[in-house]
């Protein structure tokens, strides 16, 4: 296949010309991919999502290897994404290049300007700073009042979205002193999902709660200083490591966990526990 590209194409730097080049081939409507030629925005968007947290698994594998195909997966989507837009004349892809470009250079005026910044925390207020100018430039443009939650999209995943709701309130002071007020709301709000059971457990409003306790959660992470992505995606790991320890244990007696006790499944849960705490 690399013979029908160019030579330039083939060698180092020519990877991203070579990937576009692919990328225009699947998407002809005549010569094409019938897959590729039928996709939107719309039906990409859950692939590029996939992608992002195949990335973050390579990484919390410490695979260098699948990190790079998975980042080169990753790439496709923006190259799939940036060739539909061209194709509709909206932009292409030097155009997502130069607009991040763009973008980087101003947000980093401590390397690109004439801007001191000695310590990361001098860089994050410079960062900030900036994101908030773009951010009041886009409300300048718009019916809605400037808002310090702007910008924080609907479509992130629930708990990354809360977390950074919170940061944005933070900024402006609407935040808990310290860690021991989480504390206490995170019993409170226990206590109103026990409130809500004793009234005989309304869907709506146990969900209600239930999203009120997660969110309170994700605040006691933020106040410790702990990523509450990376501590559930360490936690379901923990979960699945030790729950196939349990399945392998009874697999080789011949047994079954749907066939045992619950006492009998907590027994080898901890034997599964003690195991891994050995090493």
């Amino acid at each position: 296949m690399d013979d029908d590209f160019p030579p330039s194409e083939r060698q180092p730097g020519g990877g991203i010309a070579r990937l576009l080049a692919i990328m225009a081939r699947l998407r002809d409507p005549e010569t094409g991919c019938p897959w590729d030629v039928k996709q939107s925005f719309r039906t990409i968007a859950p692939y590029t999502i996939e992608e992002a947290y195949e990335v973050a698994d390579a990484i919390e594998q410490g695979d260098m290897a699948a990190l790079k195909d998975e980042l080169g997966d990753l790439l496709l989507q923006v190259v799939f994404h940036a060739r539909m837009a061209e194709e509709d004349g909206l932009f292409a892809f030097d155009d997502v290049a130069a607009a991040i470009s763009d973008k980087m250079t101003s947000r980093h005026p401590h390397v690109f300007g004439d801007r001191p910044a000695a310590t990361a925390d001098d860089v994050k207020l410079t960062w900030e700073a900036q994101k908030e100018a773009e951010r009041a430039a886009k409300a300048g443009h718009s019916d809605r009042p400037l808002s310090a939650l702007d910008g924080v999209t609907a479509a992130l995943p629930a708990l990354l979205r809360a977390e950074k709701l919170q940061q944005r309130a933070a900024r402006v002071r609407f935040d808990w002193p310290g860690v021991l007020p989480v504390f206490e709301k995170l019993e409170e709000e226990v206590g109103e999902i026990k409130e809500v059971i004793d009234q005989g457990g309304d869907p709506d409003r146990l969900e209600d709660e239930v999203g009120d306790l997660l969110f309170v959660a994700v605040n006691l992470a933020r106040h410790l200083k702990v990523d509450p992505e990376s501590a559930l995606r360490r936690t379901n790991a923990k979960f699945e490591r030790r729950f196939r320890a349990m399945e392998a244990r009874l697999a080789a007696a011949g047994e079954r966990a749907e066939d045992q006790s619950l006492d009998a499944l907590e027994e080898l849960w901890q034997a599964a526990k003690r195991a891994e705490r050995d090493g």
